[in-house]
């Protein structure tokens, strides 16, 4: 695949840029030079390389889920600035 300039006119377009023709050229520069790194990446010999699947083989630990600090419902809408209720009265979020 080449990177070209109808190609970047629309990447462009898409990405609602405005480049200058030095900017284009140098994008279109830059591009081009990435996709033959990546090509080159395709010549690896990859038959005997297991697929990363984590970066790492550490397991996030995580603790069991726990009740503590219980308010029961009056309490909590004692400090409440607004309440109707049962509920707290917030104000109205489009």
């Amino acid at each position: 695949m080449q990177i070209d300039r109808p190609l970047i006119l629309k990447l462009e377009n898409l990405a609602r840029l405005q480049l200058s023709e030095e900017e284009r050229e140098r994008l279109t520069g830059d591009l081009n030079k990435i996709l033959v790194m990546v090509e080159k990446l395709g010549e690896l010999d990859t038959s005997n390389v297991e697929p990363l699947v984590y970066i790492n083989d550490e397991t996030n630990v995580l603790r069991e889920d726990e009740i503590k600090h219980q308010v029961d419902q009056q309490t909590a809408l004692a400090n409440a600035p607004d309440k109707d209720g049962r509920y707290f009265k917030v104000p109205k979020v489009m």
